[in-house]
């Protein structure tokens, strides 16, 4: 008898095609709402789109020494501070305007050749007969806002014209006497993003932005985190930030921000640090100089303060990443594996039962996976399915890859791909480059075609050489695995994602090009074997002289905090930080000045955060002799913590495990760690390996990369999928400038 699909089958094909019917058909109606459609931003000149490459860097930006300030510091009152990066390159366009989103009022007119932004008069905003001009580099003039704590904990704007009564105002305590609980603070723009300055202040009677008497001579710089790709000004969110930090506020900490410090509108470390520079700049020309500047900030927030503190010693003293990663170009390797691997199990796979088994999807991805947790965009798999001619199949668990990366390729890699389309006029879309790699082009450079050169390789590259090794897959699955994993097509050979609104405006898209699949390189009618990526050398060489690479030359202490979040399958997963960790390690020889806390999701450690490291930073003040490694207190030590706040273990040795090589510690038997694709693919921990070396299949089998497992009769098939040979990793990063690398210490390589 031939094959016969069951009820409930032909049940999931008929709801496929009815919901493709009624999608097709609401096509023609339903769209994508474009809520700035006031305000979209007009054609750029060519000359306005293009970022000139930066000068070569011949050795590490550490080691480069920083021009002179240039710009007058302060900024008045009323006047506009510099709207060119003092050495960060030139500025970027299209760059799209947001002081009207931060609700600090439009920017200022700066032409009148319908470049950038238009700007209204005030009574007919909206109206485009009232016109007044344009506004390309986005600047706003520097004011003074008040705030005031409400005592239910709220933040309210303060009126001088009608000020709340003294009982209504919340009190906290700054010296012998309790103090109405009020907050100044500093808005302009600087580098063309937005920043802010907020302190605590006595009762004002007019807006003045001179005494800091409440100031404990602590200065807080807050970093924040997500995925950008540049093209825009940021939106400043002041009453958040203000009550994101108004704990240390209350005990009389300064904050400093800018919009230029969230790598959701920007990954340029030299850029941010540039910016970091001139808002301290600011700063210490109103106040003078604090007792020491530390560093607060989640994910991007996080790498941000590594890369600081690694390029440029002095800016930040001490840091506090949180759910941090090392760098965005590191976490680009493997991220653009996921959707890659999760489209070879849903679609290419000659075995895709086989993958119905989540834990042993596992062994590839490296990140977590959970039968029977469902993803909320599930439903899309199978209608991708049908589109790709296999038969649909609606998936019984989920991944970190799925929960947290999903997306990632489209927004990052594809310049084909603007989810800034509602920020800029149709031409500007259909002009732009939108991608991480353009942001970022000023470094990396082009390519023939006129794209961004990127990062990312996966050449020699062996997906699921951990899971054969420990026979979980066959070397049949391993072949076919790497065979059809493929790579990502050229810059310049991508298209958009196939993406259509069903369910109403910005609501439930349907995704009909699921893990960006139409962009991922096919087998080749000759070898039967995808195409692999290949990097560009140059701009993996730049991104580490630049500084876009966290090499660990950081002397800073550090107190690297986050939640177990691998249970949820969040992107945030404890192995970055022990990333981060081996860096250190492979560069100092010891990470005496790095301590990692993981706490449970209900406990939230940062107040004791900086407690511990404002007792850190004393010890360290108090002789010029002292090290950020022999001024820890000893009660600062690695630890984890549970949902009560109580130190679960704490020590040396807590989180040991794979990623040094040793018997799991009690915290890492609590709050157990992953790894990545590349890590199963017999990378290092490290996690910085952008080209590998490649050896011969036949020297690859001799050396034991295999394992127990006989590869020699699949000679021919290896050879096939791997012309130039495999990854060797004990050799390191083939990008990786000689001069760069660790000057005195033997390199963790191997993996275990």
């Amino acid at each position: 008898m031939g094959y016969r699909p069951s009820i409930s089958r032909l049940k999931i094909l008929l709801q496929i095609v009815l919901v493709s019917i009624i999608s097709f058909y609401g096509w023609q109606w339903l769209t994508f709402v474009d809520k700035y459609q006031h305000r979209q931003v007009a054609n750029y000149p060519n000359e306005y789109r293009t970022i000139p490459i930066l000068s070569t860097v011949k050795r590490h930006i550490r080691d480069t020494p920083r021009p002179v300030e240039s710009f007058p510091f302060p900024i008045p009152l009323g006047g506009v501070g510099p709207d060119k990066p003092l050495y960060a390159g030139s500025n970027q366009y299209p760059f799209f305007c947001m002081s009207v989103d931060s609700q600090l009022g439009q920017p200022l007119v700066d032409n009148n050749a319908g470049l950038g932004v238009p700007i209204y008069q005030q009574a007919f905003a909206g109206n485009e007969s009232h016109i007044i001009g344009h506004s390309k580099d986005c600047l706003i003039e520097t004011t003074l806002h008040y705030y005031y704590q409400e005592k239910d904990g709220s933040f309210t704007r303060f009126n001088f014209d009608a000020p709340p009564e003294y009982e209504e105002v919340a009190k906290i305590d700054l010296g012998s006497e309790l103090t109405p609980y009020i907050i100044r603070v500093e808005t302009g723009s600087i580098n063309r993003y937005l920043y802010m300055i907020a302190m605590p202040v006595s009762w004002p009677k007019s807006p003045e932005r001179d005494s800091s008497q409440l100031w404990n001579k602590r200065l807080i710089y807050q970093f924040k985190g997500g995925s950008g790709i540049g093209f825009r000004q940021g939106k400043l969110r002041v009453r958040g930030l203000i009550e994101r930090r108004s704990a240390q506020l209350a005990q009389g900490y300064a904050l400093v921000t800018s919009t230029a410090n969230r790598t959701s509108y920007t990954y340029n470390m030299l850029l941010a640090e540039d910016t970091v520079a001139r808002v301290k700049s600011q700063f210490v020309s109103l106040y003078g100089d604090p007792i020491y500047t530390v560093g607060v900030g989640g994910s991007g927030g996080g790498l941000a303060q590594y890369l600081i503190a690694q390029n440029r010693p002095g800016l930040i003293d001490a840091a506090l990443p949180l759910y941090s990663y090392s760098d965005m170009v590191s976490q680009t390797i493997y991220g653009l594996d996921c959707e890659l691997i999760e489209h070879y199990f849903s679609v290419t796979s000659l075995n895709r039962s086989k993958w119905s088994d989540w834990n042993l999807r596992r062994s590839i991805l490296g990140v977590n996976t959970k039968q029977g947790h469902i993803h909320r965009y599930a439903w899309l798999q199978p209608i991708n399915q049908l589109a790709a001619g296999v038969w649909p199949e609606y998936p019984q668990g989920n991944s970190e890859c799925q929960n947290g990366w999903f997306g990632l390729t489209s927004l990052i890699h594809n310049p084909r791909q603007s989810y800034l389309r509602s920020y800029f006029s149709k031409a500007v879309r259909q002009q732009v480059h939108w991608s991480y790699w353009e942001d970022m082009v000023g470094f990396f450079g082009r390519d023939k075609s006129g794209h961004a050169n990127t990062t990312w390789d996966n050449r020699g590259v062996q997906y699921g050489l951990n899971a054969l090794r420990n026979r979980e897959i066959s070397p049949d699955e391993f072949l076919d695995l790497n065979r059809q994993i493929g790579g990502w097509k050229p810059q310049n050979e991508m298209a958009p994602e196939k993406l259509y609104t069903v369910f109403g405006p910005q609501k439930k898209p349907l995704w009909m090009s699921l893990w960006s699949r139409h962009n991922i390189t096919a087998p080749v009618t000759n070898t039967g074997v995808a195409p692999r990526s290949k990097a560009s050398l140059k701009a993996i060489k730049s991104a580490y002289r630049s500084g876009q690479i966290f090499i660990g030359n950081i002397n800073i202490p550090v107190l690297d905090i986050r939640h177990y979040l691998e249970p949820e399958l969040n992107m945030h997963h404890v192995s970055a930080s022990f990333e981060a960790r081996q860096r250190i390690i492979n560069w100092k020889g010891n990470r005496d000045n790095q301590v990692i806390w993981v706490a449970h999701p209900d406990f939230d450690p940062q107040q004791e955060a900086f407690k511990a490291m404002d007792n850190w930073m004393m010890n360290l003040l108090s002789s010029p002799e002292r090290t950020a490694a022999n001024s820890r207190p000893t009660a600062i030590q690695d630890r984890c913590i549970d949902a009560n706040g109580d130190t679960i273990a704490q020590g040396p040795t807590v989180w040991d495990g794979k990623w040094n090589a040793r018997k799991q510690g009690k915290c890492h038997q609590t709050y157990p760690m992953f790894s990545t694709s590349r890590i199963q693919a017999g990378g290092p921990w490290q996690g910085s390996v952008f080209i590998c070396h490649r050896i011969p299949i036949k020297q690859a089998i001799a050396s034991g990369i295999y394992g127990d497992i006989d590869m020699t009769k699949h000679l021919h098939t290896l050879g096939k999928i791997f012309p130039d040979g495999v990854c060797d990793y004990t050799k390191g990063d083939k990008g990786r400038p000689l001069d760069l690398m660790p000057p005195k210490h033997t390199l963790n390589l191997t993996p275990v």
